[in-house]
């Protein structure tokens, strides 16, 4: 056991130093991102090399139904062999015991990746980037709302009660004073974030009523998705400690701005440690270029893995913040892809599309899967856009099923992805949609009751 702890990440070990260790959390990402898993006393996790989970964690719906996506075989809820990623391992400070969480991967029997498990599918992708010699790189920006609790599905989402008394002020981007109104749930996020280890670039006030943003540090793909997975799970512990909800929902309250997930990406050449990005004399290079093209040919088909659920496509709406559009420009927040203003060794390419509700496995990977089919294609792309990209017309699915017909159609999305996660994402996705359909919301009921 000693030894166990020994090899721990640092930040782990700080926070259990001194203390007994009581429970280890064994989690794993599914497809909305939802932490599935078990929890085991410390003692029994020492001595437990693997633990099982049947392979229908993957086929769920949001809602707890299924996809029919189980293959030839049948529903026959197959045990995965769940690994531990022990540099996963970190504290999970709001427990009343002295607990870690740890990531697993999940393999089949053959000790093969299970091609559908989102860490897995990530993966893949990063490793079809490193046999080309190449390393990328993303920092991802998370945007949420802080909300008063809501106990019924039927009400509609309030912002939550700052420390004034007062509900939480909307248009009130880049307020200290919006933020300080939040300070005690912030003050646990801080404190959480660094129990677990991690670190946070900077908490803004975004432009919706109790709406925050935090930057992380760029990093490897792999590593920043867990951090967001993470993240999502302590935020939420944070707010209900101070009787607030936090949601990552895309768009949760009408007539206020949405919630993204932007990636900024760069790619460094593994021999030099270069960025390709630069040229000899700092300006742009080929392969600049072909990641963007990349992203503008193939992130329509990418659209229903960063945009995931039927609430998403409700934050593409023109002049609210968010992009409707493929068009890139120099440091121009009104473009689907924004090149930020940075030193040439910092050039990185940022895709404002994806939804804080996506999954951060697949979101990322589906991003990275459309620059490298950009780079593999040699593709260029439009010229630079100049104005104000909300004055145009939309350039991407909007509808949910809209985005899973082009999702079914992109053979050169699933081929880096992997074709069988892109059969059970679809078949998984449809079921859910059409569950959706069956709905009967209030809108209907307030104007086609009587005058239909």
């Amino acid at each position: 056991m000693a030894d166990w702890k020994d090899k721990l990440p640092e930040a782990a070990q700080e926070y259990l130093e001194g203390r007994r260790l009581d429970e280890v959390e064994c989690i794993i990402s599914d497809l909305p991102g939802i932490a599935r898993g078990k929890a085991v006393p410390a003692s029994k996790f020492a001595r437990q090399k693997h633990f099982h989970l049947p392979d229908s964690i993957f086929f769920q719906t949001i809602t707890g139904d299924w996809g029919e996506a189980a293959g030839e075989e049948g529903f026959i809820e197959r045990d995965m062999i769940l690994k531990p990623d022990m540099t996963t391992a970190t504290a999970a400070p709001w427990t009343g015991d002295w607990t870690l969480q740890v990531i697993h991967d999940a393999y089949d029997r053959e000790d093969e990746p299970i091609p559908f498990s989102p860490r897995n599918v990530l993966k893949r992708v990063v490793e079809l980037y490193r046999a080309k010699g190449l390393e990328p790189v993303v920092a991802p920006e998370m945007e949420f709302f802080l909300v008063a609790r809501n106990l019924d599905p039927a009400k509609a989402i309030e912002p939550m009660m700052g420390r004034s008394g007062r509900p939480a002020a909307a248009r009130q981007a880049y307020s200290m004073t919006a933020v300080d109104e939040f300070g005690p749930v912030i003050d646990d996020i801080y404190d959480f974030a660094e129990a677990q280890g991690f670190e946070i670039d900077g908490i803004t006030q975004e432009g919706g009523a109790g709406q925050l943003e935090i930057n992380l540090r760029h990093g490897d793909p792999v590593k920043l998705a867990d951090e967001v997975f993470y993240f999502k799970r302590l935020i939420r512990e944070a707010a209900i400690r101070h009787d607030c909800f936090a949601t990552f929902m895309a768009k949760p309250i009408e007539d206020e701005p949405g919630s993204a997930m932007h990636i900024h990406h760069s790619i460094m050449d593994t021999e030099t440690g270069k960025n390709v990005f630069v040229g000899p004399q700092g300006g742009e290079t080929d392969a600049f270029y072909h990641f963007i093209g990349g992203l503008q040919k193939h992130l329509p088909s990418a659209i229903a893995v960063l945009a995931p659920y039927v609430n998403s496509y409700r934050r593409y709406v023109k002049d609210h913040a968010a992009p409707i559009n493929l068009a890139w420009a120099r440091d121009n927040r009104t473009t689907g892809i924004r090149v930020p203003l940075s030193p040439p060794e910092a050039r990185r390419i940022e895709n404002r599309l994806a939804g804080m509700d996506c999954n951060p496995y697949l979101g990322i990977a589906a991003s990275l899967a459309c620059g490298l089919l950009g780079l593999n294609e040699e593709l260029r792309p439009d010229p630079q856009f100049r104005g104000d990209a909300y004055a145009g017309e939309s350039d991407i699915p909007d509808v949910l099923g809209n985005a899973l017909d082009v999702f079914e159609e992109a053979e050169a999305l699933h081929g880096i992805l992997g074709p069988e996660f892109a059969r059970v994402f679809s078949i998984v996705k449809r079921a859910e949609y059409e569950e959706f359909l069956q709905v009967i919301s209030p809108w209907e009921r307030e104007h086609l009751l009587l005058n239909v």
